[in-house]
C-alpha cells in the first residue's frame, strides 16, 4: 500500500511540471516573454559586436590559371585553390565561409613564368612570389598575411602538337536470332585531328569511341558516338557517326573429301565415307561466295588403334564468315590394305 501511495505522489509531481512548462503558461507568463525578448537581443548584439571585430585565420581560395605561352600547353594538373593566412572583419569571412563574396584568383601563366628559368619545360613556382599579385585581386577587405600552402608548386608546359588519328569504335554486338554484322561497321569520319603536348601525341595512335552496347540487331543502324581523348587534349569534332550492317543468315550445305593425314608410305588407307556433309549458317549476301575448296576436313592416322574401328573428323580450315558449323558423319571407318 505504501509503493501504490508514494507512486501516485510522484505521477502528481510530474504532471505538476509539466503543465508549468506548458507552452499557454508560457504565453501567459509575461516574465518569460520578457526574458526571451531580452535573451534575444543579447544574442544579437553580441553576435554583431563579435562580426565587427578583426580576425586572422587560414582560408582556402580558389585559383584559375590561365593564358599560358603561345604554342605552348600545360601538361601538369595545378593547384585548384591557395590556403591564405588573411585578417579581416569577422562579417567579411563569414561571407566568405557562405561562399558569397569570393572568385578565384586570376594566376596569368605566361606573366609569372617569363622570368624564371625552366628545365626541360619544368618551371618551379615559390607561392611567396605572387603573393602582391594575389593582394592585387583581394581587395581592401581581406588582408593577406601570407600563404600557407602550397608553399612550392611546378609548371610544366610542353610543346602543342598536331596531329590526324583514326577512329575504331568501341561497341559490342547483340544480334537477334538468325542475324549477324554484315561486312564491317563504317566509322564516319574515319580520322580525326587531335591537338595537344607532343609528349602523349606521340605516343598515340588511334582513338576509341567510348563504348556502346547494341541489343537485339535485326536491321541496319546509325548511332553518332562521342570520341574518347586524353586530358589536355582537344578534337576537332566531339562525336563519329557509326553504320552498322546487320543481314539475315540462312542455312547452307556442302559435301567435303575427307583428307588422311599422317599416312605411312608403305599402308594404303581408305576411309568409309570418304566425304562428309558440312552444314553451316551464312549471310545472305556471302551464300553464293562460300564453296568447298575453302574447307579442309582430315582424319588423323595417328588416332587410329586397335580398340576402334573409327576415325574423329575435324575441321582445320573454314572461312571466316560462317557460323555454327556442322559435320556429318563426325566420325569414318577406315580399311587398311598394304602396299
Amino acid at each position: 500500500m505504501f509503493f501504490i501511495k508514494t507512486n501516485k505522489t510522484a505521477i502528481k509531481k510530474i504532471s505538476e511540471i509539466s503543465d508549468y512548462f506548458h507552452v499557454e503558461k508560457f504565453r501567459n507568463d509575461k516574465r518569460v516573454i520578457v526574458f526571451t525578448i531580452c535573451l534575444f537581443i543579447a544574442t544579437v548584439l553580441w553576435f554583431l559586436n563579435a562580426l565587427s571585430k578583426d580576425y586572422s585565420t587560414v582560408i582556402a581560395y580558389p585559383v584559375k590559371f590561365v593564358n599560358p605561352p603561345k604554342n605552348r600547353f600545360v601538361a601538369a594538373e595545378l593547384p585548384s585553390k591557395f590556403e591564405l593566412k588573411v585578417e579581416a572583419h569577422g562579417s567579411v569571412l563569414l561571407q566568405h565561409k557562405l561562399s558569397l563574396l569570393f572568385s578565384p584568383f586570376i594566376i596569368n601563366i605566361s606573366e609569372i613564368t617569363k622570368d624564371l628559368v625552366s628545365v626541360s619545360g619544368v618551371y618551379n613556382v615559390q607561392t611567396s612570389g605572387l603573393l602582391s599579385h594575389i593582394s592585387n585581386q583581394m581587395g581592401k577587405e581581406i588582408t593577406i598575411i601570407g600563404i600557407q600552402q602550397p608553399e612550392y608548386f611546378s609548371i610544366i608546359l610542353d610543346s602543342m602538337a598536331t596531329k590526324s588519328v583514326q577512329v575504331l569504335p568501341s561497341v559490342r554486338l547483340n544480334f537477334k536470332p538468325q542475324y549477324k554484322l554484315k561486312g564491317k561497321i563504317e566509322v564516319s569520319p574515319e580520322r580525326i585531328t587531335i591537338k595537344g603536348p607532343a609528349n602523349i601525341l606521340d605516343t598515340l595512335s588511334v582513338l576509341y569511341t567510348k563504348p556502346r552496347v547494341f541489343e537485339k540487331l535485326d536491321t541496319d543502324i546509325e548511332r553518332s558516338v562521342k570520341i574518347e581523348h586524353p586530358a589536355n587534349t582537344e578534337i576537332n569534332t566531339g562525336k563519329v557517326t557509326l553504320k552498322i550492317p546487320v543481314e539475315k543468315l540462312t542455312e547452307k550445305e556442302l559435301k567435303i573429301p575427307v583428307q588422311l593425314k599422317n599416312n605411312p608410305d608403305n599402308l594404303t588407307v581408305k576411309l568409309f565415307p570418304s566425304e562428309i556433309k558440312v552444314t553451316f549458317l551464312v549471310g545472305l549476301s556471302e551464300f553464293g561466295k562460300v564453296d568447298a575448296a575453302q574447307f579442309s576436313a582430315v582424319a588423323d592416322y595417328n588416332e587410329i588403334n586397335r580398340e576402334t574401328t573409327y576415325i574423329q573428323v575435324k575441321i582445320e580450315n573454314k572461312p571466316d564468315n560462317i557460323e555454327n558449323i556442322r559435320i556429318s558423319p563426325e566420325t569414318v571407318e577406315f580399311l587398311i590394305e598394304p602396299d
